[in-house]
Order: structure tokens, then C-alpha cells, then sequence
């Protein structure tokens, strides 16, 4: 287990894509005096050639945008903060392979028993050709079912279950295509569309299957399953107007089972109003865990934002665990890097 993440010189960072997170990400790599961004891949070609002060909205910083891999190889970084919609197995493998340490919000690998085998087998070569190290993180999954269950759980010392529900109030995100077109509100009700749980699954089947093999009760089987709920009235929302029977909440459920019982369970509701039927018990944004064990626990961690600024805030809950990783992953043995395979992540604060 790494123990240490002194470094005589500040690290040297390349930030990959641009977007909420990776933005949030480059301001933070920025104004840290223990790293020292030297490089920024993009993927549209008119970002190509801008400064990178100027992409992420922080002050011109001298460093220009690329869309070459050729170009951040070269550039010798230590780390890449690897932020983009979705990963690149031969892209993540040039860069291991190169010796550069990766921290990314992909949610591929958060347990490697979970991996596709082959995937899993191609990171892991590069790893060790590089001598470099590969680690997924965030707000969730990554703090909110991993890091925090861990700290919940060491107080215990028998465990019935542990359930994560997390609440997302969509009402003021101003963000149509997303809501409307993408994820279905204000759309008519029909059956759960199950691809969308089993999106979900991918990562946080995974990084429940972490914190049940480290408390030492491994999962038989991962499920996962969704539930809509509609709008009792027309409802205007920032994105646009909720008919009245309309989609206007999605609850979708990841269980671990164990004995045939729910041992772990990760569920994420995303709602535009409260008015809903059925009659959904919805919470503020943020999350609320309870754990059943000899030493019963009950947890709420709410964002006190206000929904009008949420989308300019939020990004920080994942960004700023992927920074605040960058030291310990580039400090450990190569390979691919779970949260059991690092210490609690210490940020050095200013």
C-alpha cells in the first residue's frame, strides 16, 4: 500500500478533455503549487490550438490545446487526469505504456475481477512495459460508494446491509438536450428502458463488489433496475414544460446479493419535481446512507447549493477527488490502482 506522496518537485499533469469536469479539473491542477499542468488533449477541432487558460475559463496559462496522443507523449508528464465521455482502451494503453500514471473518472476500473478479461490483460501489460499506474475515481462511484462505505463500516463488525440512495433535483438545470432528449423527461410513461440501469451497473456494479470483498463478504450477483415516476401536474421546469403524466422522476437501483439478500445498494433518483405519482419520498441533492449492522448508521450529506448554480458547482465533487489522487497514484506500484490499494486521499490544502 503507497504510504507516502511527497514529491520533491511538483508533478507534471496533462489534463484530457474539457468538459464540466475536466474544465473544474485544469482550474484545479492550476492554482496547486504541487502540480504543474504541462498539456491539454481535446477532442473538437476548434478547441485545437487554444490556450488551455482560456478553455477550462481560468487566466491564459501559455499552454496550447492538442488533438495528437503523439503531441502528450512527448510532453514526459507524469499523470494524465483522463476525463473524457468514454474510454479509449489503445489511448489509455500508448499512455501507460509511455510510463505516464492515469487518474480517470471512467468507472472501467474500480475492481478487476469485474473487468472484461482481455481489457483488464492489454491495461495490465502497458502498466508494466511503463512501470505506470491506472486508477478510477470521482464523487460517484468512487467517494459516495466506495471511500465512504469503507469509513462507515470500520466501526462495525457485523453487517446486514449498507444502502446508498442518492437524490438529484433536475428542476433548474438548464440543459434540454440532456433532460428531454437524452434521459427521457417530459416524455410519456411506458416500461423502464432497461439499457439505462444496465449503464449504470457497469460502474457501480463493480464498486460495490469492491466494498463487499473488502469487509470480506463477496457478492453472488449484481442486479440492476429502474422505475419512472410521473409529473401530477403540468410542471415548468429550466429545461422546458412537464405535461401532466409525464416521465418526471427516474429512480434506478444497483443490488448486491449475497444469500439471496440485498447486501449492498446503490440508487440513484433524478427528479424535476416532487409532485410525483407514485408518490416518491425524494430528498435534497446529495446522499443519504443507512447501515445495518451491530452499530446502526444513519447518514445524510446534503449539497447546499442552489439548484440555480448546481451545474457550475457540481463538477467539483468529481474533479476534485481526481486531483487530489493524482500524488498517490503516480507514488504507486504499477498496475491497475483500487481505492484498497491507497491510503485515505489527504489533499494538501491552501
Amino acid at each position: 500500500m503507497t504510504t507516502s506522496v511527497e514529491s520533491a518537485r511538483p508533478l507534471r499533469v496533462v489534463q484530457w478533455a474539457t468538459g464540466t469536469i475536466g474544465s473544474r479539473a485544469a482550474r484545479a491542477v492550476l492554482a496547486s503549487p504541487e502540480l504543474d499542468l504541462v498539456g491539454l488533449y481535446v477532442h473538437g477541432t476548434d478547441k485545437v490550438g487554444r490556450d488551455a487558460g482560456e478553455l477550462c475559463g481560468a487566466d491564459p496559462a501559455g499552454i496550447r490545446a492538442t488533438n495528437q496522443l503523439d503531441d502528450i507523449l512527448e510532453l514526459g508528464a507524469d499523470c494524465v487526469l483522463h476525463m473524457p465521455a468514454a474510454p479509449d482502451i489503445a489511448q489509455l494503453c500508448a499512455l501507460l505504456a509511455a510510463g505516464i500514471n492515469v487518474v480517470t473518472t471512467c468507472g472501467l476500473f474500480h475492481h478487476l475481477d469485474s473487468m472484461d478479461p482481455t481489457v483488464r490483460d492489454r491495461i495490465q501489460k502497458a502498466c508494466r512495459t511503463g512501470g505506470a499506474s491506472i486508477h478510477s475515481t470521482g464523487s460517484s462511484p468512487g467517494f459516495i460508494t466506495e471511500a465512504v462505505p469503507l469509513v462507515l463500516t470500520s466501526i462495525q463488525r457485523s453487517l446486514d446491509g449498507l444502502f446508498i440512495d442518492e437524490y438529484t433535483d433536475l428542476s433548474q438545470r438548464n440543459s434540454p438536450e440532456l433532460l428531454l432528449d437524452l434521459m427521457g423527461f417530459g416524455k410519456p410513461a411506458g416500461p423502464f428502458e432497461q439499457f439505462r440501469a444496465d449503464y449504470l451497473k457497469s460502474s457501480f456494479g463493480p464498486s460495490l463488489r469492491l466494498v463487499a470483498d473488502a469487509v470480506g463478504l463477496p457478492l453472488d450477483s449484481v442486479e440492476a433496475s429502474g422505475e419512472l415516476a410521473t409529473a401530477t401536474r403540468a410542471t415548468a421546469i429550466a429545461a422546458g414544460t412537464l405535461d401532466a403524466g409525464s416521465v418526471a422522476a427516474q429512480r434506478i437501483t444497483i443490488s448486491g446479493i449475497r444469500d439471496g439478500t440485498t447486501l449492498l445498494r446503490f440508487r440513484a433518483t433524478w427528479y424535476c419535481t416532487r409532485d410525483l405519482e407514485p408518490a416518491w419520498d425524494v430528498q435534497d441533492t446529495g446522499w443519504h446512507i443507512s447501515v445495518d449492522g451491530d452499530a446502526p448508521l444513519e447518514v445524510t450529506l446534503r449539497m447546499p447549493v442552489p439548484l440555480d448554480r448546481m451545474a457550475e458547482i457540481s463538477p467539483a465533487y468529481t474533479a476534485n477527488r481526481a486531483v487530489n489522487a493524482v500524488p498517490y497514484v503516480c507514488a504507486a506500484a504499477p498496475g491497475i490502482i483500487t481505492t484498497l490499494d491507497l491510503p485515505a486521499l489527504v489533499p494538501t490544502l491552501r
